[in-house]
C-alpha cells in the first residue's frame, strides 16, 4: 500500500508564496533580453540536477560550481530588475486595503480605473504635428509618488483638451514630465531622473534621457513627442518599443497598461 504525501497548511502556503515569487520575476522579466538569460539558468540548473541523478561526478561538479559562484555575477546582470523588485516592495502601501492591492499587478485591472489610452495617443499625435514636445509617464505597478512630490500635483481625468494644454509650448506646465495614474493626471512638471546609459545615442537630448531613466528605475512606460523632429517614441524597460504605425502603438500601449 502506497503512502500518501503528509501535506500541512504551511505546505501549501509555502507552495503558494514560491508561486507567487515565481511569478513576480516573470512579470519583470518578461519582455527584456533578462528572459533569455532566466532560461539559460534553468536549462544549465535541470542539466546539473540530470548529470547528479545519472552520476557524472566531472560534469555535475563544474556545473555545480559554475551555479554557486554565479550569485555575484547575477546580481550585476539583473541589478535592472531587482532594482524594479526591491522599489515594487518598498513602494508598497500597506496601510490601506486598496494601496496593497495596488501592488498587484494581476489584480490592478479590477480595482483600478482603466487608462485611456487612446485619448492620451490620440493627444500626442495632434502634439507631433506642431513639432510640440511632450513626456508622458504612465504609471503601472510601482508607485511614483516619490517623482509626484517634485512637481505640481493635478487631479484632472485624463482628456484631449487638457493634455493639450499642459504641453503648449507657452505654458508655465509643460516644462517636465506628466504623470498618469489611474486614467488621471496627478502631476505636471514633474523632474526624472536622467539615464546615463552610454548606449543612449548622442542625438537624443534630456526629454529621452529622461524616458529612459524613469523606465530604467520603474516598470512605469513612457511615451514622449520630440520637439525637434515631431516624433513619437515609446519607451519600456530602458529600451526604444519599435511600432510600425500608430495601430500598432496604441495596441502595445493597451497591452502593456493593462498587464
Amino acid at each position: 500500500m502506497l503512502d500518501f504525501i503528509d501535506f500541512s497548511f504551511l505546505d501549501i502556503l509555502d507552495i503558494i508564496l514560491v508561486a507567487v515569487l515565481l511569478y513576480y520575476i516573470y512579470k519583470l522579466v518578461k519582455g527584456t533580453v533578462a528572459i533569455n538569460i532566466v532560461i539559460g539558468i534553468a536549462l544549465i540548473f535541470l542539466i546539473w540536477k540530470i548529470t547528479q541523478t545519472l552520476r557524472m561526478e566531472m560534469l555535475s561538479g563544474i556545473l555545480g560550481y559554475l551555479l554557486s559562484g554565479g550569485v555575484i555575477a547575477l546580481i550585476i546582470v539583473f541589478q535592472q530588475e531587482i532594482r524594479k523588485f526591491l522599489l515594487m516592495i518598498g513602494t508598497t502601501n500597506f496601510s490601506t486595503k486598496r494601496g496593497f492591492l495596488n501592488q498587484l499587478k494581476f489584480l490592478k485591472s479590477e480595482i483600478n480605473s482603466e487608462t485611456d489610452t487612446d485619448t492620451i495617443l490620440k493627444s500626442c499625435i495632434t502634439l507631433s504635428k506642431t513639432k510640440t514636445g511632450a513626456l508622458i509617464v504612465i504609471e503601472r505597478t510601482n508607485k511614483l509618488d516619490f517623482l509626484v512630490n517634485t512637481g505640481d500635483p493635478m487631479n484632472a481625468q485624463v482628456n484631449d483638451a487638457i493634455i493639450q494644454s499642459i504641453f503648449y509650448k507657452n505654458s508655465p506646465l509643460h516644462d517636465g514630465a506628466t504623470i498618469i495614474r489611474d486614467n488621471f493626471i496627478v502631476a505636471t512638471r514633474v523632474i526624472l531622473p536622467v539615464s546615463d546609459n552610454p548606449r543612449i545615442p548622442s542625438r537624443f537630448g534630456l526629454r529621452h534621457r529622461a524616458a529612459f531613466g524613469i523606465t530604467e528605475k520603474t516598470d512605469a512606460v513612457c511615451i514622449l513627442v520630440s520637439e525637434e523632429t515631431g516624433d513619437i517614441s515609446y519607451i519600456k524597460d530602458g529600451e526604444f518599443v519599435l511600432f510600425k504605425d500608430y495601430e500598432q502603438l496604441s495596441e502595445k500601449l493597451k497591452k502593456d497598461v493593462s498587464n
